[in-house]
């Protein structure tokens, strides 16, 4: 008998109430870059800090969604806790 290494998936909700850690950098030349390094390529810029933060939590959702969708990757779990 053979047991499957197929790893079953949390639904689609689960993943995306997860809090991720986010990189914040202020532009030279105005506004600011987030990203989520657990999210390989899941970035956003504002103008302002306030718009930044409303893109990036877009972006997150849209990277997650898509992922999920594709069956293709897992979606990995924050690297640390956020309460």
């Amino acid at each position: 008998m053979t047991q499957s290494k197929e790893v079953k998936r949390k639904p689609l909700e689960f993943y995306l109430s997860l809090k991720y850690p986010m990189s914040l950098y202020p532009e030279e030349d105005g506004g600011y870059t987030v990203t989520i390094p657990d999210l390989p390529g899941c970035l956003a810029q504002g103008d302002s800090l306030e718009e930044a933060i409303e893109n990036i939590n877009e972006a997150r959702e849209l990277w997650i969604e898509t992922v999920y969708r594709s069956d293709k990757k897992t979606i990995p779990l924050p690297s640390r806790t956020i309460r």
